[in-house]
């Protein structure tokens, strides 16, 4: 570099520093900026020959990480000094945690540690579990120690998503991935909902980048139109707030591109068709012992100048969310008789939902505790006490549970319970106590008894009928549904499982035996798979209760006769997949005919087969993954398993495209409802077989008080076939919707 471009570096860091003490959500006294000072001279020494994939020097990533942590989630100085140097003892083996803890003390060293040992959890090598997976596990359990190093490692991971554009393709699908995987969850658990938001923005941004640019540019292009709409909704409600002397700001809060994405695609509607693009906003000022009458007067104010839908009035004042949002949200008919949600939030509310874990604790230190932050951190360790879960299993169980919406239950003395949505009595009374759970033998639910595996609602007053002479059942695990519960019932059951095991371990190789196959680790791996048990010990069990009988293992040693030989072998890269390895032994089943799909960057025609979970035809977004006994699966790039798979099995991920229309037909299924009108079938019929050309192998149509559901299936060549003939079937007179099944 030269002496000019050094000099510029080093004005830029200067700026940087001093951005970094103004824009701190904390008040910082003089002991926080000599520390976060200290910490920026030592990241500066420490970092000062490495740059980043871009070119630019590798500092400005920890300093970008600090700004992130001081403003957007506003932690404290200790905190802010971490980030600056979280990634010092990986990169330089000059500066050691010793002197680390011997410069800045035992709490930024214990954070700088488990910001290190995540960085040296990804492993060169792979098996047939996932490597990655693993470390998820792994980098949870780092909770355990201080919850500001997975605050801090989101931070990171956010700034890597912010300057992806420089890493190559491969690595840009799989750290995209990952975030949507794990990373956005968790930034959603912890409360920090911009930092999600923009983590799940720009997941999508990679992952599907025509899908993201298309809709932001729509987004885009309709701002001006939601200015106006906010004014207008303004004008009508400002002088009652004023007349109040009410003291609030109005503002809008666009749907998030990966939001907006995921309904579309969940609801099979158009960007046009999405109602709810953006929210209003009310956010008010207010002493905290009157926050909750002014937002109800709020409410009541909206009510009188719109018509509010009931169904969808959500009380989070009264009963906030674990994750400790608080808010009243309701949906209204505003102007122009258009649907739109109403957010209504205090200043203080309105701070928790940026902030999270951070204004919680600005709020609740003149109080001396931080309930909600404990209660999450309570309900993560009781999550991660399972060592026996696969950690594929283990890891898509806990980022499920982060993502879980809430029911809000009673105890029969009138306390207020938190569960997931799905909870059942049995996973209430393991939330009550361990030892009630292990004794229930009965629940009522509203004075009524009911199966311990029925679903809760919100509002259900729940009994539990206990007894000393009842234990734990294999059952429960089906009852269950939280890992609390789960966790609970299998340690009980553990040591009784493990005596049925080893009979049942004894069964199985007889039953092999006689069935001519041999008894080997890689026989126990496949039966693990094919009746999608985690582990050894739980396919022993079964086979030891006979719930695995003699007649489901000879079904599995007939379906071993169609399997393909063994794909791959360990530690397999994409790079390493040859061609000898691309063989079946299974001809009939080769599907290399459609000749239209290619691999990889040289753009190799492979043989393959089509996932049944997304069904992809040609002209679809899709990739290849490489399976151990199947060959190469084809996966659409929206297939509801393609993130789990491109986080979890990243090296076994293969880049695929289209390059011309098989001539070979797909089937595919379209779904139509709308309004029952005489001669809308035959218009239908006629718009698929004579307009368009297409063959209509089955129709099926229902009626019902007006309302008519109909089933088409259909043998098209390409994508484009079908979205040319949605466009034209939704001219039609009382069609309402039309979605690919």
């Amino acid at each position: 570099m030269s002496v000019r471009d050094i000099e510029t570096e080093k004005k830029l860091l200067t700026k940087e520093y001093k951005e970094l003490l103004k824009i701190s959500y904390q008040s910082l006294n003089k002991e926080d900026k000599k520390l976060i000072r200290k910490a920026f001279d030592y990241a500066v020494d420490a970092h000062q020959f490495q740059r980043r994939k871009s070119g630019e020097a590798y500092i400005f990533h920890p300093i970008s990480v600090a700004k992130i942590v001081a403003s957007e989630i506003g932690l404290d100085a200790v905190s802010i000094a971490a980030a600056l140097i979280h990634d010092v003892v990986e990169d330089n083996s000059n500066h050691t945690l010793e002197n680390i803890q011997k410069e800045f003390g035992k709490n930024i060293s214990k954070i700088v540690d488990g910001l290190t040992k995540i960085g040296k959890l990804n492993s060169k090598g792979y098996s047939d579990v996932s490597i990655q997976a693993e470390n998820y596990r792994k980098m949870l359990l780092t909770l355990n120690e201080d919850v500001r190093v997975i605050i801090i490692k989101i931070a990171d991971r956010l700034h890597n998503m912010q300057t992806l554009s420089s890493m190559p393709y491969e690595k840009q699908i799989q750290k995209a991935s990952e975030t949507l995987y794990i990373y956005a969850p968790l930034a959603h658990r912890i409360g920090l909902y911009n930092i999600k938001t923009e983590l799940e923005d720009l997941g999508l941004k990679y992952t599907d980048p025509e899908t993201y640019d298309e809709i932001s540019k729509k987004l885009a292009e309709s701002k001006k139109n939601q200015n106006n709409y906010i004014k207008k909704f303004n004008s009508i409600i400002n002088s009652t707030l004023i007349k109040e002397k009410l003291k609030y700001e109005i503002k809008g809060r666009s749907k998030s591109i990966f939001s907006i994405n995921n309904k579309m695609i969940r609801q099979g509607i158009s960007f046009e068709e999405v109602y709810d693009k953006f929210a209003v906003r009310i956010i008010y000022k207010s002493k905290p012992e009157k926050e909750k009458f002014i937002a109800w007067k709020i409410y009541s104010i909206v009510t009188d100048h719109f018509t509010p839908n009931p169904t969808r009035l959500r009380d989070w004042i009264s009963a906030p969310k674990s994750t400790g949002y608080e808010a009243l949200h309701i949906t209204v008919v505003g102007p122009k008789n258009k649907w739109v949600e109403v957010q209504i939030r205090s200043e203080r509310m309105n701070e928790i939902a940026e902030k999270g874990y951070a204004a919680h604790y600005k709020y609740k230190q003149k109080e001396g505790s931080n309930d909600n932050l404990d209660s999450w951190i309570n309900k993560l360790q009781e999550a991660l006490e399972n060592p026996e879960t696969n950690a594929v299993d283990f890891v898509e169980q806990f980022k499920l549970n982060l993502y879980a919406k809430e029911i809000f239950v009673f105890t029969p003395e009138g306390d207020l319970k938190s569960l997931p949505k799905g909870a059942t009595p049995l996973d209430f009374a393991f939330a009550i106590h361990t030892e009630i759970g292990l004794k229930t033998r009965g629940a009522k639910v509203n004075g009524k008894l009911v199966p311990l595996n029925r679903k809760l609602s919100s509002g259900d007053r729940i009994e539990i009928l206990t007894s000393d002479k009842i234990k734990p059942s294999a059952n429960w695990l089906d009852y269950a549904t939280t890992a609390k519960a789960k966790s609970k019932i299998k340690a009980t059951l553990n040591e009784e499982k493990k005596n049925l095991a080893n009979d049942g371990k004894e069964i199985l190789k007889r039953k092999l035996k006689h069935l001519k196959i041999n008894f080997n680790d890689g026989i126990i791996k496949e039966l693990q798979k094919y009746f999608k048990l985690s582990t050894s010990q739980d396919l022993f069990y079964r086979v030891g209760i006979n719930t695995i009988d003699n007649e489901k293992i000879k079904k599995f040693a007939t379906s071993r006769g169609n399997k393909f030989f063994n794909f791959i072998k360990k530690k397999i890269t994409r790079e390493k997949i040859s061609e000898s390895e691309n063989k079946f032994s299974n001809e009939s089943e080769i599907t290399s005919k459609y000749d239209s799909l290619v691999f990889g960057n040289d753009e190799e025609k492979l043989d393959y087969k089509t996932a049944p979970c997304c069904n992809p035809i040609a002209g679809d977004k899709v990739f290849g993954f490489v399976t151990i006994n199947d060959g190469i699966k084809i996966h659409k790039k929206t297939c509801p398993n393609a993130v789990s798979l491109q986080s979890n099995y990243d090296y076994r991920i293969i880049k695929a495209k289209w390059i011309d229309s098989s001539q070979e037909g797909f089937t595919v299924n379209i779904e139509i409802t709308g309004i029952d009108t005489i001669g809308l079938l035959n218009e239908i019929t006629k718009v698929i077989s004579e307009n368009m050309n297409i063959n209509m192998k089955r129709l099926n149509f229902e009626t019902d008080s007006g309302l008519f559901i109909g089933n088409i299936v259909i043998s098209v060549k390409t994508t484009r076939e079908i979205n040319k003939l949605v466009k034209k079937l939704k001219l039609l007179k009382g069609i309402d919707k039309i979605k690919r099944k």
